[in-house]
């Protein structure tokens, strides 16, 4: 029996566990304790923290694993990377994974590969944002014609909209940084110039240094400050046009990044001129049920699976065997008018054949700020 290690615990990596255990694999994952849902579904937990690699490292070569993955989880992906590497597994470059897990070095290899981004700069304190030319020179613009020039501030490190503000006025800049470097785990910030459009994301799997688009998604957000999501819908309704040129860049940002096996999401804006701005992608498939349910009920992949695949080096070329519609609406103060029927999906299941999933998952309906605020979902898909 091939053993699989599996990096994170939480809800997150639920589908990946089982996927792994419908596939007949021996499981071993390592997360802290608090919030470990997957602790008792695995074969060995091991109380370790996902950052400590060199301690999952030690496990993982007594316990001659066959391959390491995660899903969904930014600071898992280079502890998955650094073990692969060490024991001659399938995986990113660790280097790559750090890479692709900092904003900032993230928009450098972007900008020497000429894969368009917005403007950015990494400040380490308030006294350096506040001191930047351009920065100064967007918010004085603004001040001048209201609208016209705005920041996003946000962690180098970090996911799921936590710490990202959008700054328009100068008196809201030193906040926002403070803010950003506070929820950053190496105390760094970006302050990059805000692109206004429509938001998307992009799934791909890649084996090897190739790299094979799977589906795109169209992003409902909360408006400023924060834009955390309130629902995903696939396909995108781009034009096949767009989706050929987005999935060219895609290719290309990930070859910057050295991004070679496995999942990985990029979350994109397009304004209405047509400019295409790549925002950031994580070395994971995306999360909010977008990698472990969405892909597959839209396209009839495995994405999971193909995870999986990819860390035990028995990947097949991706086969995308139906088109239909699929999507998630989230449940908080935003969307309390879904409350209603969200319950009534509960207590009548048979009345909504479209919906695959629902719960509420917190009686308390919050304003949200970042991702782990909202209180509820429900999972849909539409048979052409």
């Amino acid at each position: 029996m091939k053993r699989l290690a599996i990096i994170g615990a939480s809800y997150l990596q639920r589908p990946l566990v089982e996927k792994a255990k419908e596939m007949g694999l021996y499981t071993l994952c390592f997360a802290w304790e608090d919030g470990a849902v997957c602790k008792d579904l695995v074969d060995e937990f091991y109380p370790i923290s996902i950052v400590e690699k060199e301690l999952i490292l030690a496990v993982c070569q007594e316990k001659q694993i066959d391959g390491i993955c995660t899903i969904a989880s930014d600071v898992a992906a280079p502890t998955v990377a650094y073990v692969a590497n060490k024991m001659g597994l399938v995986g990113n470059d660790y280097e790559a994974a750090v890479r692709a897990n900092n904003k900032f070095a993230m928009r450098e290899a972007f900008m020497k590969a000429d894969v368009p981004c917005p403007q950015y700069t990494c400040v380490r304190s308030v006294e350096e944002g506040l001191s930047v030319s351009w920065i100064q020179d967007t918010l004085a613009h603004n001040r001048e014609r209201v609208g016209e020039g705005a920041l996003i501030v946000k962690p180098t490190d970090r996911s799921g909209s936590l710490g990202v503000t959008k700054v328009e006025r100068w008196e809201d800049l030193q906040p926002a940084i403070e803010l950003a470097l506070d929820k950053s785990f190496k105390h760094e910030a970006m302050v990059e110039e805000f692109i206004e459009g429509r938001e998307i994301s992009v799934e791909f799997i890649s084996y090897q240094g190739t790299h094979y688009p799977l589906q795109i998604t169209d992003k409902e957000t909360t408006e400023t400050p924060h834009f955390v999501e309130l629902a995903h819908h696939q396909p995108s309704t781009l034009s096949q046009e767009l989706y050929d040129r987005i999935y060219a860049i895609t290719d290309r940002a990930l070859t910057a990044l050295g991004l070679t096996n496995g999942a990985s999401h990029s979350e994109y804006r397009i304004t209405k001129d047509g400019r295409i701005a790549v925002m950031e992608i994580g070395g994971r498939m995306g999360g909010d049920f977008i990698g472990s349910d969405l892909v597959r009920l839209s396209t009839g992949y495995d994405f999971v699976k193909g995870v999986i695949d990819v860390a035990l080096g028995q990947f097949d070329r991706p086969q995308l065997t139906c088109h239909c519609k699929s999507g998630v609406y989230f449940l908080c103060e935003q969307t309390k008018a879904l409350l209603p029927k969200l319950q009534d999906i509960i207590e009548c299941p048979a009345k909504y054949p479209d919906v695959i999933k629902a719960e509420i998952t917190n009686p308390l309906l919050r304003s949200v700020t970042c991702s782990a605020d909202r209180s509820g979902y429900y999972i849909y898909q539409i048979i052409n």
